[in-house]
């Protein structure tokens, strides 16, 4: 049994399909909890970004010290390069959001957030703070704290130019001020309806580590020193583990971390709040005896943790009865969590399995919603079941009524919501309204903060054990089984009747030739039909106005045809689609971001798109494409009338090459695909035969000599050195070159830098050979200008592109400047 339990622990800790809170909990994991219901300790880290924190002192203070442990990330990563698919922008976030809750399932903390966004990557902390807001970015990190009442903060960057980042930068300053703000009743007054001042004891800035010179500087006398590496035999695995499992997470990041072993020393320096020696919590009770009148309820955690016996978790009931009934009735925010920890316990000491489906994971508004309910006592516990019911968007109670559960038998029970007809899209929170600026808009105050959106429908379970009666909360979800990975769970979710999609975010049209457009209208309820309509703004016409749609299954989809004239001369307009039918008007589609490290995240892109109209003419018209880490430029490429096809390592090795006019280079397709290294010179001899190789931007993965291993010196026909050199400011000023490829086939002005999105470049060649030609260069306020960003050399009969410029961005944006530039580089073999 305690091999058993210790195995489902590890399992528990280290599953990513966990992506629902567990029903029932291993015997160890009870173990761990008890030890948690006896502390009321809290900690919360603060940085800028998901990948940001610590998990290693995460796990330590979640799961060895027990205490309750967050961590705010101020931003959802919309800013970063994304290594496993093409989302970019606020989907970045989506899917950086969801994996740092997959972290926090790994270490055990919690998650929150603010209204800031990554806008991309900043230099100082001056430009982070003016382009976000100090004070409502403040405002935000204050309501957290004072919600989250920590005892200790710890921050992950100091506030300096040491830290890199801006926005890392800009973390900390504004920690530091929340620090003080949130216990002072006079800074942000209108959050105190809902929450009270609260002045943590400590402020600690957690030192980095990364160099000998460093670690010297931490061992002063001052800073204290932690071993976060210890071993926890309920898990069997170290606080080293489970941080290289937590941050392995994130994965669209390429975050892979080792599993470390042994001690693992950090280390922490106070800022502000009251000096400790040795221990962070020096001074600070973190049992129940801090509370008035907790002094039984120490008692009673402490003996329930003493009495716990893995075979028969039951024996503990009547002493988490009495700590239930007594945390009630202290009535203060902390208890508020305790008691749901307790009642969790309770019901994981009984063995009861808890479940709350529906049969699909969307439905509509107005519609059903038949709630399955199971329910199963695995252990001899006696247990009465006083009632179930439904919540939420809906509500409903099933029949059950004071009934004694018997043993290891399934209970089932059917109860039908009905969702009003106003019920809103499932629209993760943050995404509703428009953005202001690069703060997102959310209506509701007390979702700042929150990770993602609350369950549509919750049930509650309600029990009579051990003398008291309490209640469990599970949200309703769609249990499924995937015939590869077993049974799945995702949240239920509001889609629209009819959800109406155009697949691109921006049209380019390169010549006045009209072109045909599908959009796609899928029925979420069977029977849906009426009419879809596309409407532009002036200059351009569609064919036809509107088109009729007649749908008789759920899920059963349709694509309609438009042809799109564009005007003659330069044009960008909004595109929007519209359906009727089905008893409303709809404007949106339906996309699912799926990645088998996280749960499928439904999202609601409004129906929309850019119109572009922009002479663009290109010398090539076949073009091989080397796809790495997933960008969307292949698409783009197409939109020209080109024909794109997507490179096989195969073909690299043995294919003919030389029916390409030329070959692209996805964005970090060299730290993603071996073959382009081993088959350089395949790619030369191209070259030389009088094709076109345009090489876009890659990471010089590590540092010292994990760098030099990746070298990528040799990408090219000459020798050039890729940096760490980045442009951020998106219109920062261009010196053109005067250059055949800026000539033609089209005519390149500094016209064609307007309109650019977050950034300019990233990763530029800082040293190059003379036999490369520098097409422009640019520059950030301040600094010198940067010409390792756009080279290239003819080599034998063809042409070498290498070009850190951010296409991968402003192509799919419809940055019509972009197209221009970029057709020009794809026919350089044919420009002399």
């Amino acid at each position: 049994m305690r091999l058993l339990s210790l195995a489902l622990a590890i399992a528990q800790v280290c599953s990513t399909e966990l992506w629902a809170q567990p029903n029932t909990y291993s015997a160890a994991e009870i173990q761990l909890r008890l030890r948690k219901l006896a502390t009321l300790g809290s900690v919360l880290h603060i940085a800028a970004h998901p990948d940001d924190e610590n998990t290693l002192l995460l796990a330590y203070f979640a799961r060895e010290r027990s205490l309750r442990t967050g961590y705010l990330s101020l931003t959802r990563g919309e800013g970063g390069q994304n290594l496993i698919g093409p989302e970019q922008g606020s989907l970045m976030g989506l899917i950086r959001t969801q994996e740092l809750l997959a972290a926090r399932r790994m270490d055990g903390a919690e998650q929150f957030f603010t209204r800031a966004t990554d806008f991309g990557f900043s230099k100082t902390a001056e430009e982070t703070l003016r382009k976000w807001g100090r004070e409502e970015v403040l405002g935000d990190i204050v309501w957290v704290i004072r919600r989250f009442r920590p005892d200790v903060i710890f921050l992950r960057f100091s506030g300096t130019p040491r830290d890199g980042h801006g926005q890392h930068q800009a973390s900390a300053l504004l920690a530091r001020d929340a620090f003080e703000a949130a216990g002072d009743g006079s800074r942000f007054p209108e959050q105190l309806g809902m929450v009270k001042p609260h002045r943590a004891k400590r402020l600690f800035f957690n030192l980095f580590n990364f160099t000998p010179e460093m670690e010297k500087e931490n061992r002063a006398p001052q800073n204290i020193e932690i071993d976060a590496g210890g071993y926890n035999p309920l898990l069997g695995l170290s606080y080293g583990e489970i941080e290289g499992r937590s941050r392995s997470q994130h994965a669209s990041q390429g975050m892979g971390w080792p599993e470390r072993r042994g001690a693992r020393l950090n280390h922490l320096r106070l800022i502000a709040g009251e000096r400790a020696e040795k221990d962070p919590f020096e001074g600070i009770d973190t049992s129940w005896k801090r509370v008035a009148g907790g002094a039984r309820l120490a008692a009673l955690t402490e003996e329930a943790i003493r009495r716990f016996d893995p075979a028969r978790p039951q024996a503990i009931l009547p002493l988490l009865g009495e700590a239930r009934g007594l945390i009630a009735a202290i009535g203060d925010g902390a208890a508020e969590g305790k008691l749901r920890e307790v009642e969790e316990l309770m019901a994981a000491c009984a063995g009861l399995w808890l479940d709350a489906s529906a049969a699909r994971h969307a439905v509509t508004a107005g519609s059903r919603v038949a709630v399955n309910l199971e329910i199963v006592k695995r252990l001899p516990a006696e247990v009465t079941l006083v009632g179930v019911t439904v919540r939420g968007a809906a509500a409903g109670a099933a029949q059950w009524k004071d009934a004694a559960l018997p043993t290891n038998q399934r209970l089932t029970e059917t109860v039908t919501v009905t969702l009003p007809e106003g019920t809103g899209l499932t629209q993760p929170f943050w995404l509703r309204a428009p953005m202001a600026g690069t703060l997102y808009r959310i209506a509701e105050r007390e979702e700042i903060g929150k990770a993602e959106n609350d369950a549509l429908l919750r049930a509650e379970f309600r029990f009579r054990m051990a003398g008291v009666e309490f209640g469990v909360e599970r949200a309703v979800h769609h249990r499924y089984v995937d015939n590869v990975r077993g049974e799945l769970t995702r949240p239920l979710t509001v889609a629209p009747a009819v959800a109406v999609e155009i697949a691109e975010a921006a049209l380019v049209f390169g010549d006045g030739k009209a072109r045909d457009v599908a959009v796609t209208v899928k029925a979420n309820t069977a029977g849906a039909s009426g009419e879809v309509a596309l409407a532009a703004g002036a200059g351009w016409r569609i064919e036809p106005a509107s088109r009729p749609y007649a749908l008789g299954k759920e899920n059963e989809q349709a694509s309609l045809r438009f042809t799109i004239y564009p005007p003659v001369g330069e044009s960008t307009v909004r595109l929007q689609a519209t359906a009727t039918g089905a008893g409303g008007t709809f404007r949106h589609g339906m996309r699912v971001i799926a990645y088998p490290h996280i749960p499928p995240i439904t999202f609601f892109p409004e129906a929309s798109a850019t119109l572009v109209r922009t002479e663009v003419k290109v010398l090539s018209r076949r073009i091989g494409y080397v796809m790495g880490a997933g960008d969307q430029v292949p698409e783009a490429l197409r939109q020209l009338g080109l024909e794109v096809t997507l490179l096989a390592d195969e073909e690299l090795a043995a294919g003919e090459l030389g029916r390409y006019d030329a070959i692209v280079c996805g964005v970090r397709a060299y730290n993603t695909r071996a073959a382009l290294r081993a088959n350089r010179q395949r790619l030369l001899d191209y070259v030389s035969a009088g094709g076109t190789y345009v090489v876009q931007y890659n990471v010089v993965e590590g540092f010292g000599p994990r760098a030099a291993a990746n070298s990528l010196e040799s990408i090219g026909p000459y020798p050039l050195t890729v940096g760490r050199g980045r442009v951020t400011v998106e219109d920062s000023p261009v010196n053109l070159a005067d250059h055949a490829l800026l000539r033609r086939p089209n005519a390149i002005s500094k016209r064609d830098f307007e309109g650019w999105v977050q950034e300019r470049g990233l990763y530029y060649a800082e040293k190059f050979d003379g036999r490369y030609s520098s097409l422009f260069a640019t520059q950030d306020p301040g600094e010198d200008w940067q010409p390792g960003g756009m080279l290239t050399a003819r080599y034998g009969k063809g042409a070498f592109v290498f070009t850190a410029y951010s296409w991968f961005r402003q192509l799919p944006a419809g940055v019509p400047g972009a197209y221009r530039i970029f057709a020009n580089l794809i026919s350089a073999g044919k420009v002399e």
